[in-house]
């Protein structure tokens, strides 16, 4: 399914030119990306705007400005992917490359954990005092950016045998037994942490459903649980099916470098990019 023939790969390789499948995965990753940038840059500006004139100083109001950080950082790396994969070639440098790399898991996982957040406030109905979520959220800001990204950038990308030209292709760090560990403990954590949430959510949304039925859409608590689901609903759609396949891309990751496997794998990491629209979803009152 995921095979690229032999003489396709001699074809890309000696004239540059892609294969017609490969053209077909690039297409895809472009169309992602776009919607990402465009949709991303869109829900931030505007968000910031409402921000500014509600002038608001909740916790959640902190944790939504974190948010927004987190995602204009990754939507700045954007237009260097797009470049990319219009034009089959890297030419911003290799460390550039191992730096992007790193920085589209980085906010996947610092989102993830803001979403938990925000998730598990509501549920327990927890009362922070600013300055104690301002330091756990520095806290969180100081391990992704200070700890993992440094060794990320440590051991992707420390291959001889990558072509430079090329770049999101770091599929020969995963023979190492310790990225193995590391990608399957991830893997573990996120399914366990979103399945455990997922059934707690729906839980304590059928119980305030059948007390406060059929008025519960005008109750504020039935609302606002309601609203945690849509974190739920954004980390299944969007991080939930790359952890799922990545299980699969590293039982069969290709050592001969099986362009469609590897773009794939690109493509579902593209998918884990989309919560960067759910800031649009905020202005939408879907959630806030």
């Amino acid at each position: 399914m995921f095979n690229t023939t032999s003489s396709a790969q001699q074809d890309f390789s000696s004239n540059g030119t892609l294969p017609q499948n490969l053209e077909r995965l690039h297409l895809i990753l472009i169309a992602l990306y776009s919607v990402n940038l465009a949709g991303g840059i869109a829900g931030v500006i505007v968000m910031a705007l409402q921000l500014f004139q509600r002038n608001i100083q909740s916790v959640m109001t902190i944790i939504i400005i974190n948010l927004m950080v987190v995602h204009s950082i990754l939507l700045l790396s954007l237009p260097f992917r797009l470049t990319y994969y219009i034009s089959s070639e890297w030419k911003f440098g290799w460390f550039t490359c191992k730096m992007f790399s790193a920085l589209i898991y980085a906010h996947m996982y610092i989102t993830f954990i803001f979403y938990v957040a925000i998730i598990i406030i509501r549920l327990l109905r927890l009362e922070f005092r600013r300055w104690y979520t301002k330091t756990w959220i520095a806290a969180v800001w100081f391990v992704g950016t200070v700890v993992i990204f440094p060794i990320f950038l440590s051991y992707y990308g420390t291959s001889k045998n990558y072509n430079h030209s090329k770049c999101f292709q770091f599929h020969r760090d995963i023979q190492e037994q310790g990225m193995m560990i590391a990608n399957y403990c991830m893997i573990g954590i996120m399914v366990a942490t979103v399945s455990a949430l997922f059934i707690i959510q729906l839980a304590v949304i059928f119980q305030l459903a059948t007390k406060y039925w059929p008025d519960m859409n005008s109750r504020v608590e039935f609302r606002a649980q309601m609203k945690s689901f849509f974190f739920i609903l954004v980390i299944l759609v969007c991080f939930i099916p790359h952890h799922v396949f990545r299980i699969y891309y590293i039982q069969n990751f290709p050592l001969e470098d099986d362009h469609d496997l590897l773009l794939y794998n690109e493509i579902f990491l593209a998918f884990t990019a989309l919560c960067c629209l759910d800031m649009l979803c905020f202005i939408a009152g879907i959630a806030h």
